[in-house]
């Protein structure tokens, strides 16, 4: 089984959200972002880091260090969901390919509908197929 499955039914199976998954060249670090509906304690990075090890060791994949935490305040957006879920919220995306120019792009998210993510910026309503767009961050925003 692929690792990324084997990664995303073990984490779902203990009631996360696998966020992101990145491995180093040779796959010796495994680094595994998880998010939770009430956000991520150290106590869950443990629980999953616990589990993931043993299912490892079962599963004979070979690797050296693994890493389990939050996705953090500029969170990684990935799915269409994950889009739905932080509509009214701020965001920097990267398009694949320019339009009128312009790759980034750093606005409120307001919506996907049939696939196309609409970004208010400026007074103006962008909307970008799903597909197109290459890297998209929650920007953070800290209360004091």
């Amino acid at each position: 089984m692929e690792l990324l499955k084997v990664i995303e039914q073990a984490v779902e199976g203990l009631g996360y959200e696998l966020v992101d998954f990145e491995t180093s060249p040779r796959a010796r670090l495994l680094r595994v972002f998880i998010d939770g509906p009430k956000g991520i304690a150290i106590e869950d990075c443990t629980r999953v880091s616990n589990h993931l090890t043993r299912l490892f060791a079962v599963e004979n994949i070979d690797y050296d260090r693994l890493e389990v935490s939050s996705p953090g305040l500029d969170r990684p957006l990935k799915k269409a969901a994950d889009f739905v879920r932080f509509t009214g919220q701020e965001a920097q995306l990267r398009l694949r390919l320019a339009v009128n120019g312009q790759r980034n792009f750093t606005g409120v998210l307001a919506g996907v509908e049939e696939g196309r993510l609409r970004l208010e910026s400026d007074g103006t309503t962008h909307v970008f197929e799903l597909d197109q767009v290459d890297k998209a961050r929650l920007v953070p925003k800290f209360k004091f």
